[in-house]
């Protein structure tokens, strides 16, 4: 009966073209405004390493004067002192722990196959990669003498192995960075997120860096950061010491808790830690304040996805609605049209239940035909938002779960709004019609 149906709604189709193309396209415009906007929705608030996510912890600790007041929303500063990052560093636990700073180099190599161009790189401990479940293509992260002695020793992905080899197993090559060289030792498959998750003080929405390199690099060859720093008072910085013992924020912090347990005695521990710097004449306020934020609080915190952009989804669901408003007339027109037709099938036995049913399945394929027409028009606006904002080229695009969405909310909406021309048109009165025959 169904097959039934569908044959009766495309001759349906067939016999009103031009009022079904338009009712085709405006659910189409109206699935595919609102699917553009959705889709960046969903890509942002997506998380982005969810087999982990509630795992990873990024700390903040309360290291201000008492009286001091920071720019941050919890009044908390958003990153840590170099100091803090490396006396964590060395803390006894958790077992798996890493600082985090952005930088960069001018790469080139000692042949003039590869013009010399500029990379982000980022300096971490050897344990970022298990962390951050960092696939290994070749080689492995360097060793743990490695990171005590800062060795020039670099991990590259696999877009970057590419860009100056071709690509192939090039562990134990060497590149030069600015004006030193440096060994790879690894080489990673290209980290694909969609949220810059582990830095988002540095933009939410930039790529991966494509180097990583030993975090005690910083103080051996005095590398600088590329990002934000952060200060809540006057300090002398005349030498690059200056700023390693400043109280200055430029330094970020993972540490992997897998239970709540851990989670506890790492906080009973950051406490400690704190106490005992405010006995060195640090951290000089009444109250010791620590926080632990996993993935999802930490990009809420950041407010990843903005007011802006869920307003923006409101806005396209309401232009759906508008739509929707403009078919439900045009099918009301259409639906009273077959009155007669409907009255004679009624005449025949057709029951109220199964007129309805017909009708149903029409809108039903309207909206399925206006759904994969506007996932189209979708990707034609994904596409305008990669050319007009670069920073969101990893954003703008379409996973299978939008991909399915499409259609369904095209076919749902559809039905919604023939609901009512379909419950009018199946209470016609046979009589009236067969008078007029």
């Amino acid at each position: 009966m169904f097959t039934h149906y569908l044959d009766l709604s495309w001759r349906s189709f067939k016999r009103t073209p031009v009022v079904s193309f338009l009712m085709v396209l405006a659910i189409a415009i109206g699935v595919g405004v609102t699917m553009t906007s959705l889709s960046v929705y969903h890509m942002m608030s997506m998380d982005p390493i969810p087999e982990k996510s509630n795992q990873l912890f990024h700390p903040q600790l309360q290291t201000v004067d008492e009286g001091v007041k920071l720019w941050t929303k919890d009044g908390m500063p958003r990153q840590m002192t170099y100091q803090d990052a490396v006396n964590l560093m060395n803390a006894p636990i958790p077992e798996r722990k890493t600082a985090s700073v952005k930088t960069g180099f001018s790469v080139h190599l000692d042949a003039s196959t590869v013009k010399p161009f500029s990379s982000a790189a980022r300096l971490v401990n050897r344990q970022f990669f298990e962390i951050f479940n960092l696939e290994f293509i070749n080689g492995a992260t360097w060793s743990e003498n490695d990171d005590l002695n800062a060795s020039p020793v670099i991990v590259i992905d696999d877009y970057l192995n590419n860009k100056l080899f071709g690509g192939g197993n090039n562990v134990g090559k060497s590149i030069n960075l600015d004006d030193g060289q440096y060994q790879i030792v690894g080489i990673i498959k290209t980290w694909d997120i969609h949220i810059k998750f582990y830095d988002l003080n540095n933009g939410a929405f930039q790529k991966p860096e494509h180097i990583y390199m030993p975090f005690s690099l910083v103080a051996a060859r005095e590398l600088d950061n590329w990002g934000n720093t952060n200060g809540w008072k006057f300090e002398p910085s005349n030498t690059f010491q200056d700023k390693l013992n400043s109280e200055r924020f430029w330094v970020q912090f993972w540490a992997e808790l897998p239970d709540e347990q851990a989670k506890q005695r790492y906080g009973e521990y950051l406490m400690a830690y704190m106490q005992e710097q405010q006995k060195l004449g640090r951290f000089n306020r009444d109250e010791l304040v620590y926080k632990l934020n996993n993935v999802e609080d930490w990009m809420e915190f950041f407010s990843v996805v903005s007011k802006d952009n869920k307003v923006l989804v409101a806005l396209s669901f309401m232009f759906l609605a508008v739509c929707l408003a403009n078919i439900l007339g045009l099918l009301l027109a259409k639906f009273l049209r077959r009155a007669p037709e409907v009255g004679v099938r009624r005449a025949l036995g057709a029951s109220k239940r199964q007129v309805f049913y017909q009708h149903v399945v029409e809108v039903s394929l309207l909206g399925f035909l206006g759904g994969t027409l506007g996932i189209v028009i979708s990707q034609l606006g994904l596409w305008g938002v990669r050319a007009t904002h670069s920073v969101y080229t990893n954003l703008a695009t379409m996973d299978a779960t939008m991909l399915f969405a499409s259609p369904v909310i095209a076919i749902v909406s559809c039905f919604i709004a023939g609901l009512y021309p379909a419950w009018i048109v199946c209470r016609t009165t046979p009589a009236i019609y067969l008078k007029s025959q």
